[in-house]
């Protein structure tokens, strides 16, 4: 019993001291940014007076989710509570690139005004010569040499004035084109700062004067990541380079310097609470005549949802050094890609772009044409072993041999053991498609007519290797009862009835020629026209 009146004393006697309220700076330290939103874990470091005190933490993104604030300290000192509160009257901290920014157009507007005020008094003195040009009195005359005189005064100080202001709106011109273009960049860097500002109050209660380590987190909106991907094939020898990226993103209107970051494919909007099923009752539809006593109908109110902004700003580290400082880390439900160097994010409309994983992927190259729409053959990587790549749906930029050749797009939600990439077109594998006119034909038969078309497709290799292809095509498929197809020769091509589709998969050495010949009869009405014949 002792023990505990003791404890009520002490707690008495710290509560009973005035309550203090105190600024305290703080630095973002960790920031684990999911795929629609990111958790920022900031370190305080203050002293405590003996009793109750108010720790203002300041300069935070009003984004910031009041449910998600957490506190825990290190320190001989009680934590009481926390409170979330908006500050409409002090700003963000205002980065050094946007103090840069508004010093310039500063500067840039004061020599506008001294440039404008300079050429006001130019044609001030030009108005007063003009306006004082009667020389001399009515009756008084003037010798040839002080008329001569008078005139080249007039004459040069009029050429001096106007010289001087087509040098001064030549000035003003320049001045107001450096300064829009400021302008425009500050006004593109002010729409991410003008938003009210957020702050943590934490009460906390000391007995005596003590140092307090505090370490605060929260959830904020308005960031994230998206995967892509560069996939790159040296030839079609070797296997296909992978490189797992993150575009993330975030405009909260605080940057993210030189923190640890991780990023982890979690999506907090999901939820974790497993869904519950409701009896499903099924019963005749009876419709009923809904009749509105008001005629006026409010409308619901239409809330509009912004979009970032990714276009991709280009990291300045070489590319592969950051994913060697990366580290996957793989739970039952979720993989956090834990980046050990110093990341910076800033808050802007452009991504910053991370490298996170690079991987080595096993993949048989083969080349497949459909010339009937593309008359190129198209190399593919049909890479296999991806599924333990833990990848995301995403776009992929496509190199072949150091050259860029396209994009594609990864969804590992559609495909199954094979993942089928497109390298780009090959050259050097010459494909034609043409028909053959003497097996075409058409013919009337009683009261309906048939045509006959036949096509060759001809494939020849020009590379210093052999090649292994596929090569597509298609015969018609009837949508009405009075038209029929009738296959012919496909020339040894698989074939689909359903789809109409042939396909030939061979192997065509160096310097090799394959011709294909496949034919079909459409029978129809002779009093009908067929579309697409």
């Amino acid at each position: 019993m002792k023990n505990v009146f003791a404890l009520l004393a002490t707690l008495w006697a710290v509560t009973g001291f005035a309550q203090n309220t105190q600024n305290a700076t703080s630095s973002i330290r960790e920031v684990t940014v999911f795929l629609n939103r990111a958790q920022v874990t900031r370190n305080v470091s203050t002293s405590l007076a003996a009793g109750k005190t108010e720790v203002v933490i300041s300069g935070l993104t009003a984004l910031l989710d009041p449910e998600s604030i957490q506190v825990s300290g290190k320190g001989n000192f009680l934590l009481l509570g926390t409170r979330h509160r908006q500050n409409f009257l002090s700003d963000v901290n205002v980065p050094a690139p946007l103090k840069v920014l508004k010093d310039s157009l500063v500067g840039l507007q004061g020599q506008m005004q001294r440039e404008q005020s300079e050429k006001e008094i130019l044609n001030r003195e030009e108005q007063l010569l003009l306006a004082n040009q009667k020389i001399g009195g009515a009756n008084q005359n003037l010798t040839v040499v002080e008329l001569k005189g008078m005139a080249d005064f007039f004459r040069g100080r009029l050429r001096e004035i106007a010289g001087n202001r087509l040098k001064s709106e030549d000035k003003i011109k320049r001045l107001s084109e450096q300064i829009v273009r400021v302008q425009s960049q500050l006004n593109t860097e002010n729409e991410l700062r003008q938003r009210n500002s957020s702050e943590i109050v934490i009460s906390v209660s000391a007995a005596a004067a003590t140092r307090a380590e505090l370490e605060v987190s929260y959830m904020t909106q308005q960031a994230g990541w998206v995967p892509q991907y560069d996939i790159r094939a040296v030839n079609t020898k070797n296997p296909i380079k992978l490189t797992y990226k993150a575009s993330v993103f975030q405009t909260t209107g605080e940057d993210w310097s030189n923190v640890k970051l991780k990023l982890s494919t979690a999506n907090p909007n999901l939820g974790g609470l497993k869904p519950e099923l409701t009896p499903w009752y099924l019963d005749f539809y009876q419709p009923v005549a809904y009749r509105s006593k008001d005629k006026k109908m409010s409308a619901a109110p239409v809330m509009a949802m912004s979009k970032v902004a990714e276009t991709v700003e280009e990291d300045m580290t070489p590319a592969g050094a950051v994913a060697n400082y990366v580290t996957a880390i793989q739970t039952t439900l979720t993989t956090t890609f834990d980046i050990s160097l110093p990341y910076t994010v800033r808050s802007a409309a452009q991504p910053t772009v991370v490298d996170i994983a690079q991987y080595d992927v096993d993949a048989r190259y083969a080349y497949a044409t459909a010339p009937k729409v593309d008359p190129d053959a198209f190399l593919l990587a049909y890479a296999t072993g991806w599924e333990a790549l833990n990848l995301l749906p995403g776009e992929a930029n496509i190199f072949f041999e150091g050259t860029f050749t396209g994009k594609s797009f990864i969804d590992p939600n559609s495909v199954k053991d094979t993942l089928s990439l497109s390298l780009g077109r090959d050259k050097g594998v010459v494909v034609k498609r043409e028909k053959i006119k003497s097996l075409t034909s058409r013919k009337f038969i009683g009261s309906n007519q048939k045509e006959t078309l036949a096509w060759e497709i001809s494939v020849r290799n020009t590379k210093t290797e052999q090649v292994q292809i596929t090569v597509e095509d298609q015969v018609p498929v009837a949508q009405n009862a009075q038209i029929e197809v009738i296959p012919g020769d496909v020339g040894g091509a698989a074939y689909h009835p359903v789809t109409g589709q042939l396909s030939w998969s061979f192997t065509l050495a160096q310097g090799a020629t394959r011709k294909m010949v496949f034919r079909y009869e459409v029978k129809y009405p002779k009093d009908k026209t067929v579309s697409g014949l």
